[in-house]
């Protein structure tokens, strides 16, 4: 595929012209990669938008991620990429997919995002186009599950206070190192743990129900008490809905693996040959604190009233409670 530098502000200028009645000869251009501020990006029309899964509906506007989380499973070449992971997919026509999805429901439900790719990543600034997904949810009166490392998401939360008002909302956040040195690392080009912290803060103030990944725990690397219980501290604090853990350590497999230990040679030179020599080349790799961290977790969350069941959370956010719907059919 052929790329092409773009003036960024002729790129924005055509995006916003990509509606199927404006289909001008810019757009030839745009299926090109292009070059947005930085952030390597190209555009596609998607056959479809949302996908069921036991019950569940979600949908990923984009693809790939440009946050460089060392960790990422979306990296993993089963999932088939054809384009660097940098290389951010667009799915331009996502608003028009999903409102004509959404118009087609019977019956409402929760629509999800973020599962594998952040909603909130860099080129979203300039595109708009989670915001304008929110804004058909919104009209159409859907519930929402989002998910995000991004204080990017604190730009719409008037949008999505009123999500919740009119059906539900549950806003969630990854949080896996309290340290902010290690987090820039780790997650080096994403607002801090703290800075999520905050966000989850202010959710909550606006009555926006949260749930926290406490995912991936990195062996050797953030597999403490002290980094566990600063996270779990705080989400007492902020008085989260749910914290879901699958257990302390991490999965890699072909694709992230490589990444992954790539970026262990760079920043903790020597423990990549600790981790093939203590894991080979599993899938699961477990803490070697897992006993004692899982205990410290179930215990906190028992304590202070905090699902950590996954099932339990992930029934909590697919649920579009009767109540709601009455709500909006009769108020």
């Amino acid at each position: 595929m052929t790329k092409h530098n773009v003036s960024p502000h002729l790129t924005v200028a055509a995006f916003e012209m990509r509606r199927p009645h404006s289909l001008l000869p810019v757009m030839e251009q745009l299926r090109d990669n292009i070059h947005q501020g930085g952030v390597a990006m190209h555009f596609v029309d998607a056959k479809g938008i949302l996908t069921a899964n036991k019950g569940m509906n979600g949908m990923n506007i984009y693809r790939g991620c440009t946050h460089g989380c060392i960790y990422c499973d979306s990296r993993s070449t089963c999932y088939h990429f054809d384009h660097e992971f940098e290389d951010i997919e667009v799915k331009r026509n996502a608003p028009e997919l999903l409102e004509k999805a959404l118009r087609s429901k019977r019956k409402k439900c929760m629509i999800g995002t973020g599962a594998m790719s952040d909603p909130y990543m860099h080129c979203e600034e300039d595109l708009k186009l989670t915001r304008e997904c929110l804004e058909i949810i919104n009209r159409y009166e859907f519930g929402l599950a989002i998910q995000t490392k991004s204080d990017r998401i604190l730009r719409d939360i008037h949008l999505l206070e009123e999500i919740n008002y009119k059906a539900k909302c549950v806003v969630q956040m990854t949080l896996t190192t309290y340290d902010d040195k290690l987090c820039a690392i780790v997650e080096p080009k994403v607002c801090n743990t703290k800075r999520r912290i905050e966000v989850l803060e202010m959710m909550r103030d606006r009555g926006i129900p949260t749930v926290v990944w406490l995912s991936p725990i990195l062996p050797f690397i953030n597999d403490t008490s002290e980094n566990i219980t600063a996270i779990l501290q705080e989400c007492v604090r902020i008085g989260v809905k749910g914290i879901i853990c699958f257990g302390m350590g991490l999965t890699l497999r072909e694709g992230d693996r490589e990444y992954y230990y790539k970026a262990l040679d760079k920043h903790f030179p020597g423990l990549k040959d600790k981790y093939i020599k203590t894991y080979g080349n599993q899938y699961e790799l477990q803490s070697p604190s897992n006993r004692e961290l899982m205990k410290l977790f179930y215990k906190l969350c028992s304590d202070n009233g905090i699902m950590y069941r996954p099932e339990d959370i992930f029934r909590y956010m697919n649920d579009l409670p009767e109540k709601y719907e009455q709500i909006s059919l009769f108020s």
